[in-house]
């Protein structure tokens, strides 16, 4: 006799509850806007946490998708070469620093592909001392086992200790890094540009001359993390390009192909040199529907007029934001740059969210005190001030 499994009880909600979602369903976007099932439009100030960067219903993305799955391709595996995945590759390169492109699934994933890259690079370069990553105090990395474990957030790092060992998290300060990367054990310091999640904290050109000035006088690889900063969001492709340094690894994702699921490790010549077939893999990283995607996606946010418009319109929301600041005892600290911007506040950011999504604003969270700003790219003057009009009327 064949024994049926009973079928499950309805459920009011069948996803695993591990996103306090906001009491909206989400069903179109247009632009700047997206509309919930009641047709109630809201402004975004989120694009879906640094996503869509080139905001909703872009003509050029929906044609690039079409054009893609043309083909007939949407997946054929590593094991096999695949054009749109070297041209995004070649992008980035002639772009950028690097010299070589490993494409996988998500920021996580970069972050920990950079890792293995660096104790690879370490071990052939120094032999098994130096092994040690260190990220910095406020960092966010992503949720994986090591990736946690160079997060900066005790809220998420306690209920699944003990973490990966061999990363650890210091303060933002000169001094402090020296002492550790002189013992020899460093493999590798990863920093990110512009903090998002540890409340939008804008590393100093000198903090970030100088920490490139040390790893390289003490030989460990310097990782820079713009998965949230990077790709035209501080108003150059690139947010390293602002201090005036390089680093040896660079990892990206979030609107890397345009809200379909892609990140990448950028590698220097030196580190890409002691790479060998066998030690990292992906079965998705760069296929060929999503890197045809990613190469559109990847030219519209090297357009040096959308890039200009960022730099145009970076300084404007700054200075509003300091007028509100000024004007409203809630709002300590304004910070950040190009559309990337953070307010402190001294009532809890989850309320200010709150109060901004019921008045037509969609805003989200860097900690427990700070309120984040994340435009789309695309969005105009009059958007803009829109939403930062808004912004003020809820803090009142």
């Amino acid at each position: 006799m064949t024994t049926m499994l009973a079928a499950a009880p309805p459920s009011a909600d069948a996803l695993l509850p591990v996103y306090r979602r906001m009491p909206i369903d989400v069903v179109r976007g247009e632009g700047v806007r997206l509309f919930d099932a009641d047709g109630r439009a809201y402004l975004d100030f989120t694009s879906g946490i640094a996503v869509n960067a080139l905001g909703y219903g872009d003509p050029g993305l929906a044609d690039a998708m079409r054009e893609a799955i043309g083909s007939g391709l949407v997946h054929v595996s590593n094991l096999f070469g695949s054009e749109p995945a070297r041209v995004l590759a070649e992008t980035l390169v002639s772009r950028s620093f690097a010299a070589s492109v490993f494409f996988c699934n998500s920021g996580a994933e970069a972050n920990e592909g950079a890792f293995k890259f660096a104790r690879r690079w370490s071990r052939a370069r120094h032999g098994i001392g130096a092994t040690e990553i260190v990220a910095l105090r406020g960092s966010f990395h992503g949720r994986l086992f090591a990736s946690l474990a160079a997060t900066d957030r005790p809220a998420y790092r306690a209920p699944f200790r003990p973490l990966a060992g061999g990363v650890m998290i210091v303060e933002r300060d000169l001094p402090a890094l020296e002492t550790l990367l002189s013992t020899g054990t460093v493999a590798a310091v990863i920093a990110e540009p512009i903090q998002g999640e540890g409340g939008v904290r804008v590393l100093s050109v000198e903090f970030m001359q100088g920490l490139r000035s040390l790893t390289r006088k003490y030989g460990a690889a310097l990782i820079l993390d713009e998965v949230q900063c990077g790709l035209g969001r501080t108003g150059t492709l690139f947010a390293y390009e602002y201090s005036g340094i390089e680093p040896d690894m660079m990892t990206l994702a979030k609107p890397l192909a345009g809200g379909l699921p892609m990140g990448a490790v950028l590698l220097s010549a030196d580190v890409a040199a002691t790479i060998e077939p066998g030690d990292h893999a992906t079965t998705f990283g760069g296929g060929p529907f999503i890197a045809s995607v990613a190469n559109y996606v990847v030219g519209r946010l090297s357009d040096p007029a959308l890039l200009s418009h960022v730099r145009e319109e970076g300084p404007f929301i700054g200075e509003r934001l300091a007028a509100i600041a000024s004007r409203n005892t809630l709002v300590r600290a304004a910070r950040g740059l190009g559309f990337m911007w953070g307010i402190d506040v001294t009532d809890s950011a989850s309320a200010v969210v709150k109060n901004a999504l019921e008045a037509g604003l969609l805003l989200v969270s860097a900690g427990d005190h700070t309120v984040r700003l994340l435009p789309p790219l695309v969005a105009t003057h009059e958007e803009l001030a829109e939403g930062l009009d808004i912004l003020e009327e809820v803090l009142k």
